[in-house]
């Protein structure tokens, strides 16, 4: 191989390492106490839904404002807030994974995707508009 070739390849394999690192989504998953740190910032928590606490969702009155409680790794349970339509069967579902920010007390999450229990039905995900 001459070396020209050998530079180019190096420099593509560098480009290639560059994008990945700019646009890449390499997150973990958080907990709202660490979430909580930079209100700011969006990150990923993961949790089970609170089945003790009560789900805020009038469809009528506005249906794009769903408010539930979530209880992280932690064991921390807090308020979310959802700016889009209750995700269908958000009962059954086994982990609920949201990607959202901190403000105030609440969570403001843009997105949601339910791990649900069935083998035969793929995860479903519910993203609710950006505020």
């Amino acid at each position: 191989m001459k070396k020209s070739h050998i530079v180019l390849l190096v420099l593509i394999a560098a480009a290639v390492g560059i994008i990945v690192s700019m646009f890449g989504d390499f997150s973990t998953y958080e907990t709202f106490a660490s979430a909580a740190k930079e209100p700011g910032k969006k990150y990923h928590v993961i949790g089970v839904l609170a089945k003790g606490k009560q789900m805020e969702y009038d469809p009528v009155k506005d249906p794009n404002h769903f408010v539930f409680y979530v209880e992280d790794k932690a064991g921390q349970v807090n308020k979310v807030i959802f700016n889009g339509a209750k995700p269908t069967d958000i009962e059954k579902s086994e982990q609920v994974v949201m990607m959202g920010h901190m403000e105030g007390d609440a969570f403001r999450c843009s997105k949601i995707q339910m791990k649900c229990p069935s083998k035969y039905k793929n995860d479903q995900i519910a993203v609710g508009n950006a505020s």
